[in-house]
């Protein structure tokens, strides 16, 4: 049992291994909800200005300084079309999409900015150029550094939407990306070197200011079906990005390199763990995934998340079952619990007060 631990270095910890004096309580998204669900949630308990963080203790875990990954200068954000029911937009990103007044579904993708290689050409020479790399980080050092002093918490790179096939998807939309593998190899080839390159550079700015303890990659590349593409070509295509990656990672002392990918991630755990990914989350349930099987095949992987979040609508002991599960989990290392995914809103307050209160016991006995 360690001593007293600052949150950060509890949660890479929990994570990679080590001594801990316990398991890091809050730090995930598999705690957090919907926009619709905080709002039944603050009904439910009375409080308007509800924050979940400080009403059960979360801890702090990884921040990520102030850095310009995608796209930059951003696209204007333009309302393009709205009636009673919808409203059309264009976001930041360059992405059209239709999407209901109240937000209470997925919105409709209807145009994406790379749909040939010219774009890309005019994107990279407008919004991704690397000469602008020093521009892109616009934290203030001296206050980045006394905040993480006060707070406690750990460094983290890269993030929410920026991955090798997450950006791609995102740049092009998902139909024309896996068209684009056969269609256009050299030009899918180009836009993950490019994205990478303008990456580590921007990596490398902030291991000059300070220590950095996580590197994250968001891909969302996986359904129920597995691997949105075949394992030969998340070799061919991604792996040599991820190489580079990791080796900035090792070459920085890096202890946590991290994948975010929905779906069953069966196909792809295998694969990126050769190529320096330590951490997977958040093994949704509902797509196959069990991490108890996934810890017996690779002991040596960080683990968060992979708790059926759809218990927390059903009986107490449907939460009590995922609890077991998470004390199993916790008692064998390398793993931070918390539920699948956002919480959805059919999860009533009081049930999620008594599933927190469960993790909670279950990361202080672990």
């Amino acid at each position: 049992m360690a001593s007293l631990l600052c949150p950060g270095e509890r949660l890479v910890r929990s994570l990679s291994g080590g001594d801990l004096d316990h398991v890091s309580f809050g730090t995930n998204l598999g705690y957090w909800p919907w926009g619709e669900t905080m709002e039944r949630w603050r009904r439910e308990a009375g409080q308007p200005d509800l924050d979940l963080a400080r009403q059960f203790g979360y801890e702090a875990g990884f921040a990520a300084p102030a850095v310009e990954y995608g796209v930059w200068p951003h696209f204007e954000e333009l309302t393009l079309e709205s009636t009673d029911e919808h409203v059309v937009t264009r976001d930041w990103r360059g992405i059209t999409m239709r999407n209901r007044h109240d937000r209470s579904s997925m919105p409709e993708f209807l145009d994406y900015p790379v749909k040939d290689a010219n774009d890309w050409d005019q994107l990279k020479s407008q919004r991704l150029r690397l000469e602008d790399a020093d521009r892109r980080v616009t934290q203030d050092w001296a206050q980045w550094r006394a905040r993480v002093a006060q707070t406690g918490e750990a460094v983290q790179v890269g993030s929410y939407p920026w991955g090798v096939f997450g950006t791609l998807r995102d740049l092009m939309g998902v139909e024309a990306l896996l068209i684009g593998f056969y269609s256009e190899p050299d030009l899918i080839h180009d836009m993950m070197d490019h994205l990478t390159t303008l990456w580590l550079a921007l990596y490398e700015r902030v291991a000059r200011h300070v220590p950095i303890d996580h590197v994250h990659i968001w891909e969302d590349m996986s359904g129920r079906q597995g691997s949105l593409i075949s394992p030969a070509m998340v070799e061919s295509f991604m792996m040599p990005c991820y190489d580079r990656i990791h080796a900035f990672a090792r070459g920085h002392g890096v202890r946590v390199m991290s994948v975010d990918t929905d779906g069953d991630c069966s196909e792809l755990v295998p694969i990126m763990k050769q190529h320096g990914i330590s951490m997977f989350f958040p093994f949704e349930v509902q797509a196959g995934n069990d991490v108890e099987q996934y810890r017996q095949r690779y002991p040596d992987l960080g683990i968060m998340c992979g708790l059926d979040k759809r218990a927390l609508a059903g009986a107490r002991a449907d939460i009590d079952q995922e609890m077991a599960r998470a004390e199993r989990m916790v008692r064998q290392g390398r793993y931070v619990p918390g539920f699948d995914h956002l919480i959805p809103p059919d999860v009533p307050w009081d049930n999620m007060c008594y599933a927190v209160q469960e993790l909670r016991r279950v990361c202080r006995a672990g």
